[in-house]
């Protein structure tokens, strides 16, 4: 038995977007860029593509979705593109991915706190808003704690004390759970991925909305409107507008199903493991988000036990030089380092079946228990 609970990092290829990459491959299509038939055939594919994303993102038109590599190269370019274009200063919180977090820091921007839930502190936001801020970047869903962020909130601040800034969002952990075009509404950038909502790795779109200008980051050809040079993947873009077309009908069952999983797993663990922390409120998560901190465990030895046993995790940790430093999510919401030490990210999908929920439930605890026990000895 296996238990695949790592679908934050990567989820499985669907049907949908795997027919229609098929269809893709199978027609041998040209060059979308090129003249003859089937380079418009391939132009054809792309344009509807453009059309099922607009719809998803809402307020957005079809022209005005930039089609990329995936999440991290589509926040690189709200980011960077909006700073290179007009210049100013671009704001983002301390728990936001590096892909946002890193291009902010590269442009000497700034970089503001968070609650101990996850949330943006909007004290912080707002004293580090003026009228030389131009871009604020802050995430729909935390990819880590999978805490929802409203954006409301954050856009009357910005509207309030940074006139001239727009708002940026990384809906890549939003996309399975939330109505975008709902949830997005006040963002004038959103970026999106694939691999997240069950389509293809390295395909990815950011949504350019009331008429954001950007400086495009690669550059050597035409495509997306002098936005994003480049050949385009006509397949993965096919597969990602497939897999994210069919979310809607499915999400009302998947999001009960997945939070009923979810539960089960995260009320087992703190059940039978002591002295373990639920992070964040698990009433303002996405269903798919199970993440604990194990005290007294280091979460390095914890997957190579659970990896032996086929349960798949990830941790909020990395290792540097044989260091492990806690998450910087975790940082940022105030957990005690020793315990960040021990966080493990559990993440479900529409695929996680209640057998990899049982047998995680079988497995997690006896492991946390040998590594406490070598701990003490």
């Amino acid at each position: 038995m296996a238990a695949y609970l790592d679908n934050a990092a990567t989820t499985p290829l669907g049907d949908p977007a795997r027919q229609a990459m098929a269809e893709v491959y199978d027609a041998r299509l040209g060059n979308p860029s090129g003249a003859h038939r089937l380079a418009r055939r391939a132009q054809q594919v792309l344009d509807e593509a453009r059309d099922v994303v607009a719809e998803a993102v809402g307020g957005v038109a079809p022209g005005d979705i930039v089609f990329t590599s995936g999440g991290t190269e589509a926040d690189n370019l709200a980011i960077a593109g909006v700073v290179d274009r007009v210049g100013g200063v671009a704001v983002c919180p301390a728990a936001e991915h590096h892909a946002v977090l890193h291009p902010v820091q590269q442009r000497q921007g700034r970089v503001v706190g968070h609650t101990a839930d996850g949330l943006v502190d909007l004290d912080s936001l707002t004293a580090a808003l003026d009228e030389h801020v131009t871009i604020v970047s802050v995430m729909a869903v935390n990819n880590e704690n999978g805490m929802i962020q409203p954006l409301e909130p954050i856009r009357e601040l910005i509207d309030r004390h940074a006139p001239n800034a727009v708002l940026h969002t990384d809906a890549v952990q939003a996309a399975p759970w939330l109505d975008l075009a709902d949830h997005t509404a006040p963002a004038d950038l959103v970026s999106l991925t694939g691999h997240k909502l069950h389509g293809p790795a390295g395909c990815g779109a950011l949504a350019v909305r009331n008429g954001v200008e950007l400086a495009p980051q690669l550059v050597g050809g035409g495509q997306e409107r002098g936005r994003r040079a480049g050949t385009h993947n006509v397949a993965g873009i096919a597969g990602l507008a497939a897999a994210l077309g069919a979310i809607p009908a499915a999400r009302p069952h998947t999001t009960d199903q997945v939070a009923a999983r979810r539960d089960r797993l995260a009320d087992g663990l703190l059940a039978a493991v002591p002295d373990t922390v639920e992070t964040g409120r698990r009433a303002g998560k996405i269903p798919g988000n199970c993440h604990l901190c194990f005290a007294g465990i280091e979460s390095e030895a914890l997957l190579f036990l659970l990896e032996a046993d086929e349960v798949y995790a990830s941790a909020a940790a990395s290792c540097s030089s044989g260091a492990q430093e806690p998450s910087h999510v975790l940082a940022a919401m105030g957990v005690d380092r020793r315990l960040a030490q021990g966080s493990l990210r559990l993440s479900l999908a529409a695929t996680t079946t209640a057998a990899e929920i049982e047998h995680c439930l079988t497995v997690l605890p006896p492991a946390v228990a040998r590594l406490r026990a070598h701990a003490i000895a």
